[in-house]
């Protein structure tokens, strides 16, 4: 007969295995590069229009922006906009170096000039309106 403990262990064990597949997704799900200091100031010294999103994996907001920032990436009018992700558990100097106090934060660069940024942001009209500041 088995015990409550064997019980409880092969409960805890097969949530385990349920849920690892969505614990080891880290990436986004738009293309994005992850952040790169040297490319990103390579971006803005040429005055590219630049989109950085912070990012965590775990985020149901940053999931619920994901298929804009897809879209977005499809549009041909932000066709030379540069994409940066940082993963905001991960990169931790970065989220701090650029005042993002919180995941699902949109931050928008036309060159060296900060040209906006939203928090927790998921409607499809701003977060276009915040990269349209860029261009």
């Amino acid at each position: 007969m088995l015990s409550r403990r064997s019980i409880l262990v092969a409960s805890l064990v097969a949530s385990f295995l349920v849920m690892a597949p969505a614990l080891a997704e880290t990436a986004p799900a738009f293309d994005a590069k992850v952040f790169d200091a040297k490319i990103f100031a390579d971006a803005q010294k040429a005055g590219k229009p630049i989109l950085i999103a912070i990012h965590a994996s775990w985020c149901p907001t940053c999931k619920a922006q994901a298929p804009i920032l897809s879209e977005l990436r499809a549009d041909p009018r932000f066709k030379d906009l540069a994409y940066f992700v940082v993963d905001f558990d991960s990169q931790k100097d970065v989220v701090k170096r650029l005042g993002a106090n919180m995941q699902s934060t949109l931050i928008a660069f036309k060159g060296e000039k900060e040209e906006g940024r939203s928090v927790g942001d998921t409607r499809r009209a701003s977060i276009y309106a915040l990269v349209e500041k860029s261009i």
